[in-house]
């Protein structure tokens, strides 16, 4: 029996790549900055946590010798990691969360994105008249560079007074639209995206993300769980229209449906929250069969700690997460294989709110694997074809399977 396990921690980087400097990240270390900042006391807050980052569990799979392998310096003594790990840059263009996980699964983009420069109003003229006249709506509000939940709360009333959904963009290659579930209707704004999916495909953007949300005025405004991604879809067959090909199934836990155009998935199961997502992929792995990949994004890392800055929250996160693992880990079988990684970084503690251009953790276990170190490498892709080899998948076109040897009692 072969399945696998991915779980994409959402932005947790490990240390600035290689080009980060291109990017204006040389420097930027999303783990290893919060880490320091938990040693200092700077990530403590009253009722929530306090002290150093509490991470027995990812550490001792091999964290912190992923983070070296990263930084390219010396670990500290202590026991041998207990599974496999090492550290990986991107290869594709930009530092947004398709191409991450495109590349994850064995698809670097090659190609530059399309981003809104910003100034107010962000959006071309033409752009925004055509979505008004489409998709029959008395214009817009927004059309700025903004945080979700600030822009909702501050022009949240105005929306609902006038019917005006509201739009809104950040560094990523995103098109937002944010309106009430009742006031605007959900499957109205979820039209209205699909419309602004077709519109922005000649400017390149990667996404159109339907951000829903209820309450009465600013005070009471939540974003809900029903939030929506359009994306393009990936530019060739990933892992997972492979796994899918070879007769398994893709679970796709979260947005990792959205992310893929849902393409290449088997079935989509959402959640809210990181905690939540857990508790949908332990269904999952309980689901899951010979050849079937469970696919998990655990989000709240980056939407709510790294763009917001929130060092502690981020910090917080990470230990419930933490917490959790051995839960995962306790459902493993003989011939699975999890894996630990993320996206792109999101350094709480770097200037602005965008992500950073950070390598990424890979560190992974399952019952008879190889342990040790699988070193520093060039391209996402390597999950994706480590993956696909422990599945007995054929090779891909971008990466090299990292399968590591089986111990001894295998």
């Amino acid at each position: 029996m072969a399945r696998a396990f991915l779980f994409v921690l959402d932005s947790f980087g490990i240390g600035h790549a290689a080009d980060a400097g291109r990017f204006g990240d040389a420097g930027a270390d999303t783990y290893g900055h919060i880490e320091a900042a938990a040693a200092r006391g700077e990530a403590d807050r009253p009722g929530l946590r306090q002290g150093p980052l509490n991470l027995p569990n990812m550490r001792s799979l091999g964290l912190d010798h992923a983070a070296a392998i990263a930084a390219g310096r010396e670990v500290a003594p202590g026991p041998a990691p207990s599974g496999f790990f090492g550290a990986a840059d991107e290869r594709s263009s930009g530092k947004d969360t398709p191409s991450g996980h495109w590349e994850i699964a064995g698809v670097p983009v090659p190609f530059e994105w399309g981003y809104f420069p910003h100034l107010v109003p962000t959006f071309p003229v033409t752009l925004t008249d055509r979505l008004i006249a489409e998709a029959d709506i008395p214009g817009i509000l927004g059309n700025c560079h903004a945080s979700g939940t600030e822009i909702i709360a501050r022009l949240g009333e105005e929306h609902i007074r006038t019917g005006k959904p509201i739009c809104y963009t950040s560094a990523d290659s995103v098109f937002q639209i944010a309106a009430h579930e009742t006031h605007f209707g959900l499957e109205r704004l979820y039209k209205l995206c699909e419309t602004a999916r077709r519109l922005v495909d000649e400017y390149t953007i990667g996404r159109v993300i339907a951000r829903p949300f209820v309450g009465e005025n600013a005070d009471t405004f939540e974003r809900t769980a029903n939030r929506r991604d359009y994306a393009v879809p990936p530019p060739e067959p990933t892992l997972l229209d492979r796994v899918i090909a070879a007769g398994g199934r893709v679970l796709a836990v979260g947005k990792i449906g959205d992310i893929f155009a849902h393409q290449g998935v088997s079935e989509v199961r959402k959640a809210a929250g990181n905690m939540a997502l857990f508790d949908a992929t332990f269904g999952a792995m309980e689901d899951a069969a010979d050849g079937d990949l469970v696919f998990t994004n655990f989000v709240d890392f980056d939407t709510l700690y790294g763009h917001r800055r929130d060092v502690a929250g981020y910090a917080a996160a990470l230990e419930a997460f933490d917490r959790r693992l051995p839960e995962a880990l306790a459902r493993l079988k003989h011939g699975d294989m999890l894996i630990l990684t993320a996206d792109h970084g999101c350094d709480p503690t770097w200037a602005g709110t965008d992500h950073t251009r950070e390598r990424i953790p890979i560190v992974g276990t399952g019952p008879g694997l190889g342990t040790g170190s699988i070193g520093r490498r060039s391209t996402y892709a390597d999950i994706g074809e480590t993956i696909a080899a422990h599945l007995g998948l054929a090779p891909g076109r971008h990466g090299e399977a990292l399968l590591p040897a089986r111990s001894a009692n295998a």
